[in-house]
């Protein structure tokens, strides 16, 4: 039987994959090995090409929950590249509008360049958030690694002068976050709550689904809701969102308040909240670069590399 501690010791190792680029990189490059992780991608991704997100935005619009999509990708370490990611974002948000569709546009900085040079990111997130204002939406800037709060933080700061709609992600397992919400507060633009996923070690962070850290993740949700902040609640962790209700009561139906699930793990708690007159959205993902996203979301819980192995034979 596997113990708690042998089930933290598997995410880690799952976290500390998702980080290693050249690991992706021999997995990606091999054609049978690409095949077998692209099997176990399709549980958490929409598909390839943007069409593959807006089909299942279309359905999920149907069951009566709001949308944000994601071109999934992150540390892009050539420019050119990142102009192309930014391109592609770019005519993702033009396939919307032309399909009336709605969602906010999310994305990693790094995707679109911060890792060559913070310039290079502005630069690409400000191109972004204008194409997603004149398509009468708004963008949302994803969390990455600790390492790069900072930047992420100061890049959104310059983007929200002109643009002050743009969402940024905060992490509630990180030490330094309250600190970072009364920073982001300042600005009219929603703050999108998670739990965080990546590796990080017990200086900066308090262990995943710690006292603590559900203790840092209600704090959060409380001060936003209570200040009639825009909010994004996202998590499936049905124990959670139990507490935020049982404390927050009627004041998570307000228009500032949305709940937010990520697309391939289950929609039974999603639609349940909606059925219950609170607004929900699911996060889609499209998009061949999901490496980080999809060993972070199996890392979450250990025990869904099983439920990878049974994708396999199914595939």
């Amino acid at each position: 039987m596997t113990t708690p501690s042998e089930l933290l010791a598997a995410a880690d190792t799952l976290r500390g994959w998702a980080l290693d680029e050249r690991l992706k990189q021999t997995v990606m490059a091999h054609p049978v090995l690409a095949g077998i992780a692209a099997k176990i991608a399709r549980r958490y991704t929409a598909g390839p090409r943007a069409d593959d997100a807006l089909r299942l935005l279309e359905l999920n619009a149907a069951r009566g929950h709001r949308g944000s999509i994601e071109c999934v990708g992150e540390s892009v370490r050539d420019a050119d590249v990142a102009s192309e990611e930014t391109e592609e974002i770019i005519g993702m948000i033009r396939q919307l509008v032309a399909a009336g569709g709605t969602a906010t546009i999310s994305f990693d900085l790094s995707h679109v360049g911060s890792v060559v040079s913070s310039e290079l990111g502005l630069e690409n997130g400000l191109r972004i958030a204008q194409a997603a204002r004149d398509a009468g939406t708004s963008v949302m800037i994803s969390a990455e690694g600790s390492d790069r709060a900072d930047l992420v933080l100061g890049i959104w700061e310059q983007i929200s002068y002109d643009f002050p709609e743009t969402g940024v992600t905060l992490q509630a397992r990180l030490h330094r976050t309250g600190a970072d919400l009364e920073r982001v507060m300042r600005r009219s633009g929603p703050v999108r709550i998670v739990k965080g996923a990546f590796l990080e070690s017990a200086a900066v962070a308090h262990a995943r689904d710690s006292a603590p850290m559900y203790g840092a993740y209600r704090a959060m949700a409380r001060r936003l809701v209570g200040a009639g902040h825009r909010v994004n609640i996202a998590t499936h962790d049905a124990a959670l969102i139990g507490d935020l209700r049982a404390e927050l009561g009627g004041d998570l139906r307000a228009e500032h308040v949305e709940f937010e699930m990520l697309q391939g793990l289950g929609t039974t708690l999603l639609d349940a909240l909606r059925h219950d007159g609170l607004i929900t959205r699911e996060y889609i993902v499209y998009g061949p670069e999901w490496w980080l996203y999809v060993l972070n979301r199996i890392a979450e819980h250990p025990e869904r590399a099983i439920t990878a192995l049974a994708d396999l034979r199914q595939a």
